[in-house]
């Protein structure tokens, strides 16, 4: 096991106050500076015991956020971000928030003070850090009884995650999962806007898995997450690296590919066995990166002879996968096993090897890990739809980058050969920038038709974001712009359907996700699969 934890789970089953003399002394072990203040108190640098609500005793902390709309009575709510406004912060005292986090600056304190008079605050040098570093003392470190996997690249996270859980309830266990398609703790259940979520999310997530007497937290790390602290002193049992592409360059995300890369490469500085995949670009570098972790192991899609694990005689029917992996996580004692995957996609194989590993360093057997590899469903992940008679087989996928673009159109030419491509996709609104060059140039080498449409346009005109698809288009390449996403998913299906050659339809970037990014809003909207399964499987 590359567990941590204990067979028992604390005794506790409800949040014990915490003070915030105690979450000063976490936030100052962490090397960041914060005082305790009332008002503006804080600008002397001095800490303080300060009365709450006219009373004598100081302010006890119980839970944390940084939404307004979701304090409960005694949280710490953080005031943070670029679109934090000091009305959020009269929200959260209204709700029951007890005392609040903010940054050291003397004109926001000044606005908050005059909105939340008297209410007992930390100010931190750097916010950011301080959540997080707080946020494990609030939720009572959860992490001791949990053994935690996170899983980085720039395409499979959610994929490796679900094969990882599916193993997992095969053996027995009920894992938590944390990422992109859903967040399952035991106790919230519900479809994921971000990847990572802030710290004290995550942390109340890692505490629900406890309360709920769960072992295992599977969970997706995201650039984002590590760049920006969110992960911050989480541990993981095992750092998995699936592979490096270019994606989240942008004014708000990456500036260059180089501060992508070195973010996802910090996952290694956290976990106890890193997991790597040695045939992805850039091996050696991520190779010498994971040095840090107590334990190395590696994956091999190609097989290759060094790897832990690797896969041989790799097969695809166009429904389902088969291989056979070598195990030599003993050395002197390597086993080789047959395994059939129940999804498509020759890439799979590499996402397969690494939810294997995880399963054995997690101590599971080959029995749990054939039966639930066999067994496994992604959501939005290669999930085919086809016709009775398969004139038109459509493919739901979450490609949504020039790696996993990549992938998915090379794997469909070779696994589909013969069938004319039809390609529906967008890109997000107000990041990625670089998605609305790349993408075009990709599917256009591979699709006979490409229509754009909506994909989460957030505060972005859709006519805008898919005028910049359809002028990156290579020249020669058929290509539609439909704005309304279920208009234009029935649109590819009739046109495959009533075209004289069998075909292929690729439903791009938000797989069976039911709501659309809107402004400020995510209202709900009909999933890709429920569309094709609507008018196809009929």
């Amino acid at each position: 096991m590359a567990a941590s934890h204990t067979d028992s789970h604390p005794a506790h089953t409800e949040l014990t106050s915490i003070s915030l003399d105690d979450l000063i002394v976490a936030i100052r072990a962490g090397g960041v500076d914060a005082q305790l203040a009332e008002g503006g108190a804080a600008a002397g640098g001095v800490d303080a015991r300060l009365a709450a609500s006219g009373t004598t005793e100081q302010a006890a902390v119980r839970g944390m956020t940084v939404d307004s709309r979701e304090v409960q009575p005694g949280n710490l709510f953080v005031c943070k971000g670029a679109a934090f406004r000091p009305a959020f912060l009269a929200s959260a005292i209204e709700r029951g928030a007890c005392a609040y986090l903010c940054p050291n600056d003397a004109a926001l304190l000044e606005q908050l003070e005059l909105v939340a008079p008297g209410a007992p605050h930390i100010v931190a040098s750097d916010v950011r850090r301080a959540m997080a570093l707080v946020a494990p003392v609030v939720y009572q470190h959860p992490e001791q009884a949990l053994d935690i996997v996170g899983i980085t690249g720039t395409k499979g996270k959610s994929t490796v995650a679900y094969m990882l859980r599916s193993i997992l309830l095969a053996a027995g266990e009920t894992p938590s999962v944390l990422g992109s398609i859903e967040t399952d703790d035991g106790i919230e259940h519900y479809e994921s806007h971000n990847t990572t979520p802030e710290a004290p999310e995550l942390w109340r997530h890692l505490w629900n898995s406890v309360k709920s007497g769960r072992r295992h937290m599977v969970m997706e790390v995201s650039s984002q997450g590590l760049k920006y602290d969110r992960v911050l002193g989480v541990p993981l049992s095992l750092g998995v690296f699936l592979n490096i592409g270019r994606d989240h360059i942008s004014g708000v995300e990456h500036p260059t590919f180089e501060d992508y890369f070195a973010s996802k490469l910090r996952i290694f500085d956290q976990c106890e066995t890193a997991v790597v995949n040695i045939d992805a670009e850039h091996a050696p570098r991520v190779l010498s990166a994971a040095e840090k972790a107590r334990r190395l192991v590696t994956t091999s899609g190609q097989g290759a002879n060094d790897a832990t694990f690797a896969a041989l005689n790799a097969r695809s029917t166009g429904l389902e996968l088969t291989f056979e992996v070598v195990d030599r996580l003993d050395p002197a004692h390597p086993q080789t096993h047959a395994i059939a995957l129940g999804m498509a996609g020759l890439f799979n194989v590499d996402n397969a090897l690494a939810a294997i590993a995880c399963a054995r360093l997690l101590g599971v057997g080959y029995d749990a890990i054939s039966r639930g590899l066999a067994h496994v469903r992604v959501p939005g992940r290669m999930e085919i739809v086809a016709t009775p008679d398969q004139h038109v087989i459509a493919i739901v996928d979450y490609a949504h980058n020039e790696l996993s673009f990549e992938t998915l159109f090379s794997s469909v030419k070779r696994e589909y050969p013969g069938r004319r491509i039809i390609a529906l996709f967008g890109a997000p609104g107000g990041k990625a920038q670089e998605r609305r060059e790349a993408l075009p140039r990709v599917a256009g080498k591979y699709a006979d038709l490409i229509i754009y449409t909506e994909e989460d346009p957030a505060h972005e005109r859709v006519e805008d974001i898919c005028a910049e698809l359809s002028a990156h288009t290579p020249t020669g390449v058929e290509h539609e712009v439909i704005c309304d996403r279920e208009e234009a998913v029935a649109h590819a299906l009739d046109v495959a359907r009533t075209g004289t050659d069998d075909a292929v339809v690729l439903l791009l970037a938000k797989g069976d996700e039911t709501r659309q990014h809107r402004g400020d809003e995510y209202p709900e909207v009909e999933s890709d699969l429920s569309i094709a399964k609507r008018l196809l499987a009929s």
